[in-house]
């Protein structure tokens, strides 16, 4: 969850921030909007959600999806998307009577952000680092398949010894997605670029292109 107007913002208040798409050939994103503290979303209050179709299709990552968030002097909340590449767009608005939260049930979330402050914490790392890992293994998985990256200048002894690194990682992921700690996510996005990334940088090096390393990951627009 991204937060996008922070507490004690001075209304009216309009920001913008652009995110992407988080699978391949995904064409339609849901902007979920939620109100709180919390860095999860189940500990939030959901006002509503829509959904941005007509997204061309493309690797995760590529489109790019300007999310708006107006608040008026009234306290009304417009969000909209648009899809930069076609001008596809969506709105909602939200009044104070849609399922807004009163002035108690705002405190008492803000006293449960303060309480579980270290928890909260603790559980964001852990997913930070879960997606890193997991953005680190899409990343070299193209970077090795796709010909406009490295796919014609790896020699199949590289590709081989990334993509098995990579299928390895993966399956640790897949059976400990839930279960693991942030220390075991950094354990194994360490011993993977200790595979990968003197390969990558190597081929770089030769071609005359930056270093190697995992592409930035792209935002799951679920605000």
């Amino acid at each position: 969850m991204t937060k996008i107007i922070p507490k004690g913002t001075v209304i009216p208040a309009k920001k913008s921030q652009t995110f992407t798409t988080y699978q391949d050939n995904q064409t339609t994103v849901t902007i979920s909007i939620f109100e709180g503290e919390r860095p999860l979303i189940k500990d939030n209050h959901s006002l509503g959600k829509f959904d941005l179709s007509g997204i061309p299709s493309a690797p995760r990552g590529q489109p790019q999806i300007e999310v708006t968030f107006e608040v008026d002097e009234n306290s009304i909340l417009k969000v909209s998307a648009v899809e930069k590449a076609t001008g596809k767009s969506e709105k909602i608005v939200i009044t104070n009577d849609s399922g807004r939260l009163s002035k108690d049930e705002i405190e008492k979330m803000l006293r449960d952000a303060e309480q579980f402050a270290e928890q909260d914490k603790k559980v964001k790392e852990k997913i930070d680092a879960k997606n890193s890992l997991e953005n680190y293994i899409y990343s070299m998985k193209n970077t090795v398949e796709d010909k406009e990256k490295l796919a014609d200048k790896l020699s199949e002894s590289e590709k081989e010894t990334i993509l098995n690194a990579v299928k390895e990682q993966q399956e640790w992921l897949n059976a400990n997605a839930d279960s693991a700690e942030k220390e075991d996510f950094e354990t194994h996005l360490k011993d993977l670029q200790k595979t990968c990334d003197p390969i990558i940088a190597k081929i770089y090096k030769q071609s005359g292109g930056p270093s190697g390393g995992a592409e930035e990951a792209p935002e799951d627009p679920d605000l």
